[in-house]
């Protein structure tokens, strides 16, 4: 299986790439992993709501342009389906029973995800109701996603 997260910014801080390349390393075990980042755009203080939809419209298509049609969309949204690090391994190893070969999970800029890429993905989630900085949502995603494979391991050792 390919997982590949898709972020809009950058990683500056060294603490945090380096926890991100920790769990792509340990992910090499389960799956080919990648990550494509993508630029953000500048967003002025006391931007107008017509200032933060162009915002959201250009990172959106920035993220469009990079998501094939055969590729599995999972995007992350404050709005989105509150999951279980549980649900997540059986929503991952779900894409792999039905011929999902490409998984991508989508993380926004500071402005979250532009409605058209919400309407792409196959599934909006949720790791809880407050807003994390998109470098921090990185490294969870990245760690919950290694969590998936441990859990799927773990219950096929068990059956």
């Amino acid at each position: 299986m390919r997982i590949k997260i898709l972020a809009v910014g950058k990683l500056k801080e060294k603490f945090w790439k380096q926890a991100v390349e920790e769990y792509a390393k340990r992910l090499s075990a389960y799956c080919t992993f990648e990550i494509v980042e993508l630029a953000d755009e500048k967003t002025p203080n006391n931007a107008s709501a017509k200032e933060d939809a162009l915002i959201l419209e250009k990172e959106g298509e920035r993220i469009l342009a990079k998501i094939s049609p055969d590729e599995y969309v999972i995007a992350l949204a404050i709005e989105g389906k509150l999951v279980t690090s549980k649900q997540l391994a059986q929503t991952v190893e779900q894409c792999g029973l039905r011929g999902h070969s490409k998984v991508t999970f989508l993380i926004g800029g500071s402005l979250g995800l532009a409605p058209e890429v919400k309407k792409r993905a196959d599934e909006l989630i949720s790791f809880g109701r407050i807003t994390m900085p998109h470098q921090l949502a990185r490294v969870v995603l990245s760690e919950q996603i290694y969590r998936s494979y441990r859990i799927m391991n773990h219950q096929a050792y068990h059956k």
